[in-house]
């Protein structure tokens, strides 16, 4: 029974383990544009690439409110992830909120965040924007 019980434990010790070893990083290249009058909206797509091979093609969309003004677009952003054991956990719906101001051609950086998982998102682009604003970051497929 005890040497039952013991290997039991080993085995529980080896899976949480090799779970944990499976973390990677991973980063994401992306293109969006979008405006704002009050309601902010903007879209775009890009691929997501991990440490450890996984690769995937997504949508970006965002929306929003908050009293903001504008027309933006970003080409060649780029993101950075927390940690994850699959690229498919950063799939899904991310808060975001800031302030923000640039005419013409302009820079941004910004940290978004869904339960343990952030990315924080720069790129620069060209636009005229101006204000404060709250919503939701949605990352899918494509």
């Amino acid at each position: 029974m005890n040497k039952t019980i013991g290997r039991l434990a080993a085995a529980v010790l080896l899976v949480g383990a090799q779970s944990a070893a499976a973390a990677t990083d991973c980063e994401m290249e992306f293109n969006m544009s979008g405006w704002s009058a009050f309601y902010k909206t903007a879209s775009g797509s890009g691929t997501i690439r991990c440490d450890n091979g996984q690769t995937l093609k997504v949508k970006i969309r965002t929306k929003g409110g908050g009293i903001t003004f504008g027309k933006q677009r970003i080409d060649n952003g780029r993101g950075k992830f927390s940690e994850v054991q699959d690229v498919r956990d950063l799939l899904g719906t991310y808060a975001t909120g800031g302030a923000h101001a640039g005419a013409v051609r302009s820079s941004a950086a910004s940290v978004v965040t869904k339960g343990d998982v952030s990315l924080a998102l720069a790129g620069t682009g060209e636009g005229i924007n101006i204000g404060i604003d709250f919503g939701k970051f949605v990352i899918s497929t494509r």
